[in-house]
């Protein structure tokens, strides 16, 4: 779309990325790091997710921005990794000041990956100031990275059957106007290429040949397998607009459009699909532009999640088929 132009997500002033992560062990976190404090929205459309703080971006709540988003493995374990981002904002003095105190405000989302590889490692305190650290680098990467260092698709028949997925980032720029994603995809059902529906990973045949269709399998089966919150996409959409926390709710529920493009089936009971928004307050814009430019950067971010995925763990990617 010539309109839009594609750009770097860490050309978004006001904002940094960084990644920690155990690879033998298969998890990790991704941090996203606000020089200023960021207005910020959430959707959480899966049935089973694991987050901390986010009843503080419902708009009728008191607080007026966020200093630091995750993106972790780890399940509900990994929520120790914001200890981690909140020591480390502590030293650099960000936070809500409360007499002698500062206190950042820290709120993230994780996935289960503990059955990627043998989940007795899980993102920690120190993993978390590690990626903090990290996002001084500011530098952009996708794949097993982060957060995405764990996560799988294609889950319908159990791990056995699964695809190696990870993290993907895409950005556009329309004007002045910036948007971008960063998603940590871990979903029960299959990913599609956004522009020719065309599947890109997912569940595999017994013989680890070919893709199935989940959406068909569970008809087949009249039921999912069994795995109550093992799958969740997780992700935030950063944008340079000057948008109200109540716009920014509607921007991060436009997001999850993005989702729907790419994943099949999304938002079930065995899912925790949660996305957050953030706002630099740079451009003014419109919170419909915004959502509907954030649908489409996460749609490519789901995209570019699978396929700049390499083969780990035994498990193959859609670089396997390609």
């Amino acid at each position: 779309m010539s309109e839009w132009k594609e750009i770097s997500l860490n050309d978004i002033k006001g904002i940094k990325i960084g990644h920690a992560q155990d690879e033998e062990h298969a998890t990790g976190v991704s941090v996203i790091l606000c020089d200023k404090k960021a207005v910020c929205g959430v959707d959480v459309r899966g049935g089973g997710p694991a987050s901390r703080e986010t009843e503080l971006l419902n708009p009728l709540k008191s607080n007026d921005g966020v200093n630091a988003v995750f993106l972790s493995g780890g399940s509900a374990y990994g929520l120790d990794c914001a200890g981690g981002i909140m020591k480390y904002l502590e030293r650099q003095g960000k936070g809500v000041k409360v007499g002698n105190s500062i206190v950042p405000i820290v709120v993230g989302s994780c996935i289960f990956d503990l059955g990627c590889v043998d989940g007795s490692v899980r993102p920690d305190a120190d993993m978390g100031y590690a990626a903090c650290v990290d996002a001084e680098k500011n530098v952009e990467r996708n794949g097993n990275v982060g957060g995405g260092m764990g996560a799988t698709v294609g889950k319908m028949h159990g791990n056995d059957h699964a695809m190696k997925s990870g993290l993907g980032c895409y950005a556009v720029q329309a004007g002045a106007l910036q948007v971008g994603a960063i998603v940590v995809v871990n979903a029960i059902g299959d990913v599609y290429e956004m522009d020719s529906n065309k599947q890109l990973a997912g569940l595999l045949d017994k013989k680890k040949e070919k893709m199935l269709n989940s959406e068909t399998e569970a008809v087949k089966l009249l039921q999912m397998m069994s795995m109550f919150s093992l799958n969740t996409t997780i992700a935030a959409i950063i944008t340079n607009a000057n948008l109200s926390k109540a716009e920014m709710n509607k921007v991060a529920e436009m997001a999850s459009n993005g989702m729907a493009r790419t994943i099949r089936p999304i938002n079930t009971s065995m899912d925790g699909d949660s996305v957050y928004a953030l706002c630099t307050g740079k451009i003014k814009s419109n919170a419909d532009v915004v959502g509907t430019l954030a649908a489409h950067v996460m749609a490519k971010a789901i995209n570019r999640a699978v396929t700049e995925t390499k083969e780990i763990y035994g498990y193959k990617s859609a670089q396997s088929f390609m």
